[in-house]
């Protein structure tokens, strides 16, 4: 289930995932829960965002967040990654079959948040995870917590969040063990870990000025099951209208450039139209483009 490590909207991907301490839309439920409690909302908020993934894979998001009473907010959140048709081969056929499959990945999930002091929120998710190929299938359901804390000087906020959290499972189905002269089905199969994420963030004005503002954020990612990696993350804001963005990180297995992203926020008299867009370039795998649409409504 790797597909839930991957960020799935524009703001993350201009800088580099640095944003668990910062993030305050939408996508909050997929980088730490207590971040939809600083959606400025009076009743919803909406996010769709869709990534253009490497080897024309695309993955596409959708949040909404509700504000349920004065401190308390609640979210719902659909993720799905589409790899499109491919081609099946074996062993004896390497070139291939003649037939094609297709793989379905996809998360629902349902988050709560409170502001629990003026400087203290906290938000937790729970959320089923589907992975599938034809004939097997893994299911699961998972949990994220998250907290921002406001230190109080500069817009400094510290967050810890941990995410996809949970017990390995055993896929269900049958598989086909081909020989040269039988086909055999096999319904055993090993557990499959949960892909964990313990993140640890901080985040600051580094320089404001009238209605200017530059915001750094350094981040530490600790997965389960890979290196850790160190995130510096940076966003200049004018007006609350103009974003521009910049990102890198640190011990990852593959080199990449800098990330870099844009976005614009217009006020309208139903709310507010976000539109932001995220790009990175991987040494190896190509250019990555992230796009997502906000509308929140008074």
């Amino acid at each position: 289930m790797q597909f839930l490590k991957i960020p799935v909207d524009a703001r993350s991907g201009g800088m580099s995932g640095a944003v668990i301490a910062s993030v305050r839309d939408a996508s909050a439920m997929f980088w730490n829960p207590a971040g939809i409690t600083r959606v400025d909302t009076g009743r919803v908020s909406f996010q769709v965002a869709h990534t253009r993934y490497f080897a024309d894979t695309k993955i596409n998001y959708a949040g909404a967040v509700f504000k349920t009473g004065s401190q308390s907010f609640l979210g719902v959140q659909l993720l799905a990654m589409d790899y499109g048709e491919m081609e099946e081969t074996t062993e004896f056929q390497p070139l291939g079959t003649g037939r094609t499959f297709t793989m379905s990945n996809y998360l629902i999930g349902l988050t709560y948040a409170q502001q629990l002091t003026e400087s203290f929120s906290l938000g937790i998710n729970g959320k089923f995870a589907h992975e599938g190929l034809p004939n097997v299938a893994t299911n699961n359901v998972l949990f994220d917590l998250g907290f921002q804390y406001n230190v109080g000087f500069r817009n400094t906020r510290f967050a810890v969040a941990m995410s996809n959290f949970g017990f390995s499972v055993q896929p269900k189905g049958e598989v086909e063990l081909l020989d040269f002269t039988t086909t055999k089905k096999d319904n055993t199969f090993e557990d499959v870990t949960v892909p964990a994420v313990f993140r640890l963030g901080i985040c600051s004005d580094i320089w404001r000025k009238n209605q200017h503002a530059i915001t750094g954020a350094l981040q530490l990612n600790h997965p389960t099951d890979n290196n850790e990696s160190i995130a510096l993350g940076a966003e200049y804001l004018y007006k609350n209208f103009l974003a521009l963005r910049s990102g890198y990180e640190f011990g990852q297995d593959e080199r990449t450039s800098p990330s870099a992203g844009m976005g614009v926020k217009l006020r309208r008299r139903y709310g507010q139209l976000g539109f932001d867009y995220g790009f990175v370039h991987k040494n190896v795998l190509g250019n990555l483009h992230r796009l997502t649409l906000s509308v929140t409504i008074k």
